[in-house]
Order: structure tokens, then sequence, then C-alpha cells
């Protein structure tokens, strides 16, 4: 470590300091007109704007509404996406290309409108964004994508540098963008949301769904919600065998830390192109400046002891502007598609009343409420210019085929790796607060000894397509490397697509 500050020992995002409303478990059958999987800023956003139009709207969450992506977001509301619109103007065309920035632009402008409307105290501020490069291979990138900003319209240029201790090549920036408290915001439409008659369950968890005309989701406990349309807007669709989702996605963890500094932030959104990615940005707090300082991306399940990516931020921020304390350390973990851009419509084209909204990216807060914004669109048959774009039953040749090629390929080396690992350890190696695999009668396990010396054991077994998690020391998880899925230590789900938990293991 670079600094001899104490991480809390479990990572909480920032976000979730504020107190959101709790709501009751599905215990009965109901209906609705409309059922919603996923309490993140797609499902409340679309319940909210459905409840509007007199449906009938119902959300279902897993766990506590906000807490899963939503409440892990870097929350920046901007249509620049990382070094995306030169990569489709040339895989889709300008046409599409300019779509998509409309797109982000007008969700960004409905935030920031309802945040005015309903005089939101959610910390939104204009800041501009820049992306920039250490290397000359990422310089020359960067320049492709200001004739990109030029081609489309997009209010930007270079920029001398940038106001920290970081030796670039070149940054491009997108001005007039912004930046919020997530939930501050969400917690307002929440509000609305059921004083307009919707209803939210928590603690409640769709595994299935019985089709038809009307399609009937059923949960865990074995309740039955009775609808006309069914919006999957869960981190991941919690029926993924519909359209083999989780053969056109792949996801990728990073890590956030929040930061006091020692050299005072000047504003602005910054991230960098070249790789480990690099992110800066400010929220108030405790009348100071928090600095959210993110990145280090990897597949879940894959890559080093995950302790390091948290120190590799901390080196970074020490480096550029000091520390004097990091009360928060978290991580989240995002779905990517093949080509980049969100599936978003009918989770199926036989499909027409069950929707689907994932693959956001790192881009959540824009891609989320656009999201809402179409499928709302597509219910109530309002036309929407954006459709075409997000319809998850597009496929475009370069670069989804390479790109499916890849992640399978990927899944097949771990899926055999896994099951071919030799394991050294023994439950009774391990000390407090130490987890990894082991050998139980011969057999793969997965342990965790919590810091009061009780073991918790679990078949290491991913529920979903059998591949072999690994332990995360870093948040104590068990993560797949094929899928992503994620399960606490003692085998509940965290992220799916893994929807019943991890076995337990007695001992006795």
């Amino acid at each position: 470590m670079t600094a001899n500050f104490k991480m809390p020992q479990y990572p909480e995002s920032y976000w979730r300091e504020i107190k959101l409303p709790s709501f009751s478990k599905l215990t009965e059958h109901t209906s609705v007109d409309i059922a919603i999987v996923g309490g993140g800023i797609t499902g409340i956003t679309a319940g909210y704007l459905l409840v509007k139009e007199g449906f009938k709207v119902g959300i279902l969450e897993a766990g506590k509404i906000l807490s899963g992506t939503t409440g892990h977001t870097s929350a920046k509301i901007t249509a620049q996406h990382g070094l995306i619109y030169d990569e489709l103007i040339n895989h889709f065309g300008l046409e599409k290309a300019t779509l998509y920035y409309k797109a982000a632009s007008e969700a960004q402008e409905f935030i920031q409108t309802t945040v005015k409307e309903k005089e939101i105290d959610c910390d939104l501020s204009m800041e501009d964004a820049f992306i920039y490069a250490t290397t000359d291979e990422y310089a020359q990138k960067i320049e492709s994508e200001l004739v990109a900003y030029e081609k489309i319209g997009i209010n930007g240029g270079l920029t001398d540098g940038l106001p920290f201790d970081i030796k670039t090549k070149i940054a491009l920036n997108m001005r007039d963008q912004a930046q919020f408290h997530p939930l501050k915001y969400l917690e307002r439409l929440v509000q609305d949301f059921v004083e307009a008659g919707g209803v939210i369950y928590e603690g409640t968890t769709a595994t299935d769904i019985g089709e038809g005309d009307h399609p009937v989701i059923i949960t865990r406990d074995g309740h039955r919600v009775k609808c006309k349309h069914v919006i999957a807007a869960s981190h991941f669709p919690f029926v993924d065998m519909m359209g083999f989702y989780f053969a056109r996605m792949y996801q990728e963890r990073s890590y956030v830390l929040g930061v006091r500094t020692k050299k005072e932030f000047p504003g602005g959104m910054y991230i960098s192109a070249d790789n480990p990615t690099r992110s800066l940005r400010y929220t108030p707090y405790n009348g100071e400046k928090l600095i959210l300082v993110g990145g280090e991306s990897h597949k879940p399940g894959q890559g080093m002891d995950m302790m390091k990516h948290y120190e590799a931020l901390e080196a970074f921020t020490e480096e550029v502007l000091g520390i004097t304390e990091f009360p928060y350390r978290w991580s989240t973990q995002d779905l990517i598609t093949s080509d980049k851009v969100p599936y978003i419509g009918p989770i199926t084209s036989k499909k027409s009343n069950i929707y689907v909204a994932t693959g956001y990216r790192k881009w959540g807060m824009t891609n989320g409420t656009t999201a809402a914004i179409l499928l709302k669109d597509m219910i109530i048959n309002k036309e929407n210019p954006y459709q075409e774009l997000f319809n998850p039953a597009r496929f475009q040749a370069d670069p989804s085929t390479k790109k499916m090629i890849s992640i399978n390929t990927d899944v097949a080396k771990h899926l055999i790796k896994g099951k071919l690992e030799v394991v050294q350890k023994e439950p009774g190696d391990l000390v407090n607060d130490e987890g990894a695999v082991v050998m139980i009668n011969g057999k793969r396990a997965g342990a965790y000894r919590d810091t009061d010396g009780q073991l918790h054991l679990v078949d290491t077994t991913c529920t979903h397509m059998g591949c072999e998690t690994e332990w995360n020391d870093g948040e104590r998880t068990w993560d797949c490397p094929c899928h992503g899925s994620r399960f606490s230590y003692d085998g509940e789900v965290f992220n799916g697509p893994a929807k019943e938990p991890l076995k337990r293991i007695d001992l006795d």
C-alpha cells in the first residue's frame, strides 16, 4: 500500500449513505398491467413514467431497490461514453452514431428537467467531461474521436492538457455534461411512483416467466404475478435463456475509491482512454469535495488478487492528488454487449410483450434513462427514433461475430480450467477473515472463516451453467469467471445470471 489508511473491511458505496424507504416482500399471487423486474434506474424511471400513463405497475426487486449497479455507479450524466463515436461510425454508420449521441443527450436533458421541475436536491452540477491519452497509440484514437465529434456535431474539442500532474499526450472534452447523487434523485421518483399507485416488492426474486398473451412471472418462493407486459430491467436479464443473453454479453468489474485529497480538485469529469482506465470526478461531501477515483476493469473471477486493484487506485490517487483520507471503497459490475450498444426492446422477436433492458456498459445513468423512456414509448405505441438502434434482435457482423467467438472461447477455457484445478488447502488451514478453494472429502469446495472464526462452506459450482467460482478476497465473494455471476461468502446471489444460491456444505 502507498499510504497507511485503513479501508473499510467490506466495500460500501458512498451513495448508500442515504436511507431509502423499505418495502415488503411479495407473499401472495397478484396481478398488474406491467411487471418490472429490477429496482435500479431503469426499473424506477420506467415505473414512474408508466404509472403516470395510467397503468397499474409493480416492481419486483430481489434485494433492496437501488442497491445493485445503480447504487454503485460513478453517477456521471454524460454522452461521453469513452472512445465510442468513431467506432460507432465505422460499425453502424454516421446516422446511427448520431442517434446514439442524441439518445444520451436527451436522457441527460430528461434528468436535468426532472430535477428542476421537482426541485430535487441531488447535487446536480454541470461539468465538462474529458477523455485523455498518455500514449501515442491512444492519442491517435482520440484524434479520430475528434473527427467523429465534428461529423456528429458534438460540442467539444481538444484541450491543452489537464489541471493535474498527469503526463498526457492529448485530451478531448465534451462540454456541458453533468453529475449528480443518483439515489437522492431516484428517491423522489420512488416517492412519486408509490403515491401514484405503483407497488414495489423487495426481497422478491423472479426466476421464470410463463409465456402467453398474459405472461406470468414466477418467483423463487412460488408466487405468481400476472400481467400484460414484463420489463426485465434487472442487471442481467432474469430470463437469459430467452435470447441467450449470457452468450451475447460479458461482464466487467471495476473499482472506486471515495477520497479526500491534499490538492484541490478543479472540477470536471475525467477518464483515460488508455488501460488500465482511470476516472476522476468529485461529489459534495460534508461541505468539502469527495473525489471519486475509478478504474481497474477486468472480467469477474479472473485476474490478480482483487485487493491489488484498490491498491493500484490508491497509488494513482496519492501520486496525482495526495490522500488525507478515503472513507469509501466499492466496486461495480457492468454488462457489455458485443457491439457496445445496449439491448433495449422485445427480449426476442417473437415475444412482443416481454422487454429487456441491459448491456449499458459503464454508462448506466444515461443508457438506463434512455431505456426507460424507450420502453414506455413502446408500451404505449408511441413512435421513438431509437427503437431500431437498440433493438436486441439486431446483428452486426463486425464486431459482433468476432466478439461472440472470443467471449465463448474464454468461457470454455475457464469451464475446463476450474474442473481440472489442483487444490492444496483444507478448511483447517484458514485463519480468521480468509477465504479459499479447499478440498472436502476429496471434492472442490469454497471456504471462508469470518472474523469471529465461524466457517462458511459452499459448493463452488456456479448454479448458472456449472463453471467453478473463484474467491474474491477484496470483497469476500465467490465470482464466476464464465458469465460473471457473484455470490456472497455463504452462497447468496449478488449478481446474475445465476438465480439460485450456491449449495451450502455442512461438515456435521
